[in-house]
């Protein structure tokens, strides 16, 4: 599930931080268990998809429209965010101080994107690392996070004399207490739409650069020539990002490759079909410039919730708002897919796709919210927090596949003879005598716990990896 490796996500530890910065002052404030929980919670679903998503593809991503598992990962990070945004900026008096943070912050996750998801590492099974500049990755997790942090945390500064006002009788008051705010994502959501639908896409070629293909090195041609097309090969986030980036700046092994159009085992990896048409061979970047403007939506309506937790003092309240907006959001986006208006697609990051996954991220974080700060069963998640509270650390090391790279570097005579696979083959697979079974045991037991402990430990010793 390369389309979410890095996630990514780092920024998830950052606004953790954020949210420690202050602790230093009289007045500390007490964090929220739950959105380190959540927070959690996504790291470990991005190491599941990940490394058993191969074998289970129900897990991983979407071939083109729809949504597994795997996509609801990014969206959750983007909503925590923007989550963080408001609980953590709201502490920084000073706008210049905030601002600069803000950006300290984005040319961090920049440079993370491009060290883990721009190529240098790869088949880091095989020890395989370095990339040639002329087709390195320009895009990816933790650079579409820096993008809508990066805008979102701006606005927040700009519109905070909003947080020292009192918050007016009505359900619809906190909406208008940021009016600028949704006037702002709303401009964000016409101007998505209207570049999706609108633009002009030409026919395209390129030259195939898979061993594998009896293709490779030819030039192909893909048939476009028309508007508004939401299908692999001719929709505008393709043209854009072609255009823009340049196509050997994009993600060669898309999602799309396990479709039913190219490959025989769809959604399986494997070999294409022999009439599977051109655009299965074409690289297609799924964080990409337009579909990571439509993203922003995902951090704005995070912070709306990180507003709710502000301003309204009971639990009762903001449970109110967070669940009927959770659900208001969920039907609204499965009506939009299902009567065909607007596909649920992660690739293009569809106005739909919005709309269903923050409303999952609502309701997910609603029910941590009820067990761990209102219920006080915190303990049962104890796991899920650590691993929140060192996001970091855990995305490059377990999600990146940094560590299992460093430790199959050390091996006896073949590279397949090492500690890892050895592990994996004798202790899951093995006793299991299935694959598929011993992988998925594998990754939930010698990677998420695994990690989950020794952030832990690490927390104990009050070290943490922040950016």
């Amino acid at each position: 599930m390369a389309g979410i490796k890095v996630d990514m996500e780092h920024v998830i530890v950052e606004s953790q931080e954020m949210e420690k910065e202050e602790e230093v002052k009289p007045q500390k404030t007490k964090r929220v268990a739950s959105l380190d929980i959540f927070r959690g919670l996504t790291v470990a679903l991005m190491v599941l998809v990940d490394d058993a998503g191969g074998e289970w593809p129900m897990i991983g991503h979407a071939p083109w429209n729809g949504c597994n598992l795997a996509d609801f990962v990014m969206p959750f990070f983007l909503f925590i965010v923007g989550m963080a945004i408001a609980l953590a900026l709201k502490r920084i008096p000073e706008k210049l101080v905030a601002i600069r943070k803000v950006i300290l912050r984005t040319l961090k996750l920049l440079f993370w994107g491009l060290l883990l998801q721009g190529g240098y590492f790869h088949d880091l099974d095989k020890l395989k690392y370095g990339v040639d500049m002329n087709r390195i990755r320009l895009c990816g997790i933790l650079q579409r996070i820096a993008l809508a942090y990066l805008i979102v945390a701006i606005i927040e500064i700009t519109t905070r004399q909003a947080q020292s006002k009192e918050l007016p009788m009505g359900w619809f008051s906190i909406f208008k207490l940021y009016s600028w705010q949704w006037v702002i994502g709303a401009c964000v959501l016409v101007v998505y739409l209207a570049t999706l639908y609108g633009t002009y896409v030409p026919d395209w070629n390129f030259v195939v650069q898979n061993p594998d293909s009896v293709d490779f090195g030819k030039t192909l041609t893909v048939t476009c020539n028309g508007r508004g097309n939401l299908d692999p090969p001719c929709n505008a986030v393709g043209y854009i990002d072609r255009q823009i980036l340049g196509i050997n700046h994009m993600y060669p092994r898309p999602a799309w490759k396990r479709s039913k159009s190219c490959t025989k085992n769809s959604p399986y990896e494997g070999p294409f079909k022999d009439d599977a048409p051109s655009w299965c061979w074409a690289p297609f970047e799924p964080e990409g410039i337009l579909s990571s403007i439509s993203a922003i939506l995902s951090t704005v309506l995070g912070v709306h919730f990180g507003h709710v937790l502000i301003h309204m003092k009971d639990h009762s309240s903001r449970l109110l708002h967070w669940i009927g907006m959770g659900i208001a959001l969920l039907v609204l986006g499965i009506i939009l897919h299902f009567t065909d208006a607007i596909p649920l697609n992660k690739q293009l990051y569809t106005f739909s796709y919005v709309c269903v996954t923050s409303g999952a991220a609502a309701l997910v974080f609603s029910a941590f919210y009820i067990l761990v700060d209102i219920l006080n069963l915190k303990y049962i998640f104890l796991p899920l927090e650590w691993i929140g509270m060192n996001a970091m650390l855990v995305y490059v090391m377990a999600a990146a596949g940094i560590f299992a790279g460093f430790i199959n570097g050390w091996y006896y005579e073949d590279p397949h003879n090492t500690l890892i696979y050895w592990i994996k083959k004798h202790i899951f697979i093995g006793v299991w005598h299935s694959t598929r079974v011993g992988t998925l045991l594998y990754v939930i037991f010698a990677e998420i716990l695994f990690w989950a402990i020794v952030a832990g430990l690490l927390h104990r010793l009050g070290v943490y990896w922040k950016l």
